[in-house]
């Protein structure tokens, strides 16, 4: 009986690098391999590699590493993902003992892959490592080999509607790592959100680098607007319907039309904005019309007056002057924004950015985010308070190691990089209950179930 190969899928990054490993792993099933948690049972160890920034870049090679000098003789290691994409050979030479490399254009060819890899290590006392680097990016939806683009969390799924980027952003590698806009085509979204609906995922959350882009590369027209009200036609069990990464300028009328009328989808919305001076905005080779950001966000909050906005703020980028920090101190301040994520510049010497003078020392830029996040922590808090008796839905993902307290999210909140609810007791994963707010904190909120009763820890 010929043994069935094993497999350890190890995931950094973001959620679009989970989407892409369960996809992966989803082709490794279907070729009969098996998945393991131990990385001593396992034949191959893939790690799905950030590069987006120095310290991703770290803690990728860390992995790989630890894993290269425990690494057995039968196993084999693979990087993959997008610290493979954005160094090719490179990544090999730093990390000795790595047997593969392959990138983020073609990872629905990892089956092949490793069985090349295998192949050539049979007989060769030092293998040479390979590479499957192509850099086509017309593969998304059309050389997907059937994988589903979706990463299941629980009773919530990310759902993956593009990939790559043709935005110009100054300080980004996406473009480097994921190539241009790809955007899938929607019979194929549709069908996985219906199916994912059908399984019982209860909130679905669509993610690409840049939702509001997608269907541009189609000849779409305000093609996520139409999306989701079409997952919302195919898929009615669905309880919430998240939108992940919109770009400044990108949200328009009709999207905050839709998102304002239909009940399913969440009053939150994601929109980095990077920086809110013009002259740093334009040096990021961003949307730098402040008027729009201040019209826009005027129009969401009048149509959806409970809708929670996320944004993110790079402190530090090159030429950054203590003018322009305090015009973001002060326009944060001013729009009270509900969650924020604040990143010092990350040098990247393929970007635009780092060619750039005027770099702005580590230490001033670690000073600038924690001011940044020390006032957004006080406006947090006092938002997180505004809802101490109010009653909020929350969807209930587990509990602590006492098994005492349940741990959930209300629809303020994304999986991961935002808060959290806490409730006494033990109620099953998955429930979606109406909670009373009884405390809060900078980030989280406590809350006390008013629906199904929690079970005794």
């Amino acid at each position: 009986m010929t043994k069935r190969l094993t497999y350890h899928l190890l995931t950094l990054g973001c959620a679009k690098n989970d989407v892409d490993s369960s996809s992966m792993a989803q082709l490794l099933d279907e070729a009969g391999y098996h998945s393991t948690e131990k990385t001593n049972q396992a034949d191959v160890l893939i790690v799905n590699t950030c590069g987006f920034i120095g310290p991703a870049r770290e803690e990728s090679l860390r992995y790989l590493r630890e894993l290269a000098a425990r690494k057995r003789k039968h196993q084999v290691l693979i990087a993959a993902g997008c610290l493979s994409q954005l160094w090719g050979p490179r990544l090999a030479d730093a990390v000795p003992g790595l047997d593969g490399v392959i990138g983020t254009r073609r990872w629905m060819d990892i089956v092949e892959f490793i069985e090349r890899v295998r192949a050539s290590r049979k007989g060769a006392p030092h293998p040479s490592p390979l590479y499957h680097l192509p850099t086509e990016a017309d593969t998304v939806g059309e050389d997907e080999r059937g994988a589903q683009r979706v990463a299941v969390q629980g009773a919530s799924a990310y759902l993956k509607i593009s990939d790559g980027c043709r935005r110009p952003c100054a300080f980004c590698t996406i473009p480097i790592i994921k190539g241009t806009l790809k955007s899938r085509p929607p019979e194929l979204v549709l069908a996985e959100a219906q199916r994912l609906a059908e399984q019982g995922v209860r909130e679905l959350i669509l993610i690409a680098q840049d939702l509001t882009d997608y269907g541009s590369d189609l000849g779409l027209r305000d093609g996520l607007a139409q999306l989701v009200t079409d997952i919302i036609r195919v898929a009615p069990s669905l309880d919430w319907l998240r939108l992940m990464y919109a770009y400044p300028g990108a949200v328009s009328d009709r999207l905050i039309e839709v998102m304002a009328t239909n009940d399913k989808v969440v009053k939150y919305l994601d929109i980095p904005l990077q920086h809110a001076h013009p002259a740093t905005l334009r040096r990021m080779r961003r949307p730098s019309n402040m008027e729009w950001v201040y019209r826009t966000f005027e129009k969401m909050r009048t149509a959806m007056p409970e809708l929670a906005i996320r944004t993110t703020f790079i402190v530090g980028f090159p030429g950054e002057t203590d003018a322009e920090f305090e015009a973001l101190l002060r326009f944060v301040e001013e729009m009270q924004f509900d969650r924020v994520g604040v990143f010092t510049y990350s040098f990247e010497a393929q970007t635009a950015s780092g060619h750039m003078p005027h770099q702005v020392p580590r230490e001033v830029a670690e000073a600038r985010r924690n001011a940044l996040m020390e006032l957004q922590q006080r406006i947090s808090l006092r938002k997180n308070q505004a809802f101490i008796g109010k009653t909020l839905t929350a969807l209930i993902e587990g509990t602590d190691a006492s098994g005492n307290i349940s741990i959930g999210r209300t629809y303020r909140d994304a999986p991961e990089v935002d808060g959290l609810v806490l409730l006494r007791g033990c109620i099953p994963i998955g429930e979606m209950l109406p909670v009373r707010v009884t405390g809060a904190m900078e980030y989280d909120l406590i809350a006390e179930p008013l629906g199904a009763p929690a079970i005794a820890a």
